[in-house]
């Protein structure tokens, strides 16, 4: 049980890293009143929108931020 918990831990710490280096790759989107004027505009009018690299960093947080969840409680489930 003890090799179980020490995977998990490894695992957690791994997607914990990670989920930090995604938020910090993404870029900001509160840009002042133009960037959410071309914002807009790119929502509305951007064809390749969900090809873009944030687009696919926003993919990968939610995943990442989900696996991180599971294993938060299933470490609590174990260490409990």
């Amino acid at each position: 049980m003890r090799v179980v918990e020490i995977l998990i831990t490894i695992v957690h710490l791994i997607f914990c890293i990670s989920l930090i280096a995604i938020v910090l790759l993404q870029s900001g989107k509160t840009a002042g009143l133009s960037g959410s004027i071309s914002g807009g505009a790119e929502t509305f009018f951007g064809k390749n929108k969900g090809r873009t690299i944030d687009a696919m960093l926003e993919r990968y947080t939610k995943f990442v931020a989900i696996a991180f969840l599971v294993t938060s409680i299933v470490l609590y489930i174990l260490l409990k």
